[in-house]
C-alpha cells in the first residue's frame, strides 16, 4: 500500500523531470555547433532561438532549431497524453510536464539557466496537449507575421490568443481541464515576460522584421 502511494507521487515527479531535462536542450546552441556557426548568445539579441539563429544567415540552421524546440516541447507532452494512463499517471501530469518542458527552455539547467524566450517550445507543448490548439496559434502567428513582418508581435499574440483558443476549443469539443488551462496561461505570462524588451522596441519603433538584422 505504501509503496502504491510513493509510486503515485514519484511517476508524475519523474515524468516532469524527464520532461524539464529534454527541454534544457538548447538547440540554438547545439545546431550551431555541429554546424560550426557562431554561438546566437554572442551576436543579434543573443537570444539562443531560431529567430536569432537566423541573423547568422544559415536558414537551415535557423530551420532546424525551430523544429527541434518545438519537437522538444511536444514530445514528454505528448507520451504522457498518450501512455500516462498505462503509467498510472495522474491527469494533472500533463499539465505539470508541459510546464516542465517550457521551463527547461527558458531555464536550461546544461545551459546554466540562461535559455530561450520560449515560443518555438510553447508551440511544441500545446500541440502536444491539442494538436487543433496548437495549429490554432501557429496560424495566429502566421497571420500576424505575415502582415506586419515582427516575429515578436506575433509571438504576443500567439501567446494570448492560445489560452483562449484552449478554453473555447474544449468549452465546444469536450471539456476544460482547468489545470491544463492554468498551465497555459502560465506559459503565456511567461512568453510576455519574455519579450519586455521587445514590446519596448515595438513602442519604439525599432523593433528588427523578419528578414532583417
Amino acid at each position: 500500500m505504501h509503496m502504491d502511494i510513493f509510486l503515485s507521487m514519484a511517476y508524475p515527479l519523474l515524468a516532469a523531470l524527464a520532461a524539464y531535462l529534454i527541454g534544457s536542450l538548447s538547440f540554438a546552441v547545439l545546431v550551431s555547433r555541429v554546424m560550426g556557426l557562431a554561438d546566437p548568445r554572442s551576436y543579434g539579441s543573443q537570444n539562443p532561438g531560431a529567430t536569432n539563429v537566423l541573423r547568422s544567415g544559415n536558414k537551415a540552421a535557423a530551420a532546424l532549431t525551430l523544429l527541434l524546440d518545438a519537437v522538444k516541447g511536444w514530445l514528454p507532452v505528448w507520451a504522457v497524453g498518450r501512455y500516462g494512463i498505462a503509467w498510472g499517471l495522474a491527469e494533472g501530469t500533463l499539465a505539470m510536464v508541459a510546464l516542465a518542458a517550457f521551463a527547461g527552455h527558458v531555464w536550461p539547467v546544461f545551459f546554466r539557466f540562461k535559455g530561450g524566450k520560449g515560443v518555438a517550445t510553447a508551440a511544441g507543448v500545446l500541440f502536444g496537449i491539442e494538436p487543433l490548439l496548437g495549429f490554432a496559434t501557429m496560424m495566429t502567428w502566421l497571420i500576424v507575421a505575415f502582415f506586419t513582418r515582427y516575429s515578436s508581435l506575433a509571438a504576443l499574440a500567439g501567446a494570448v490568443f492560445a489560452p483562449a483558443f484552449y478554453f473555447l476549443g474544449h468549452r465546444v469539443v469536450w471539456y476544460v481541464d482547468n489545470r491544463v488551462l492554468l498551465a497555459a496561461v502560465v506559459m503565456s505570462g511567461i512568453l510576455v515576460w519574455r519579450h519586455q524588451s521587445n514590446i519596448a522596441k515595438l513602442m519604439r519603433g525599432e523593433e528588427s522584421r523578419i528578414g532583417k538584422n
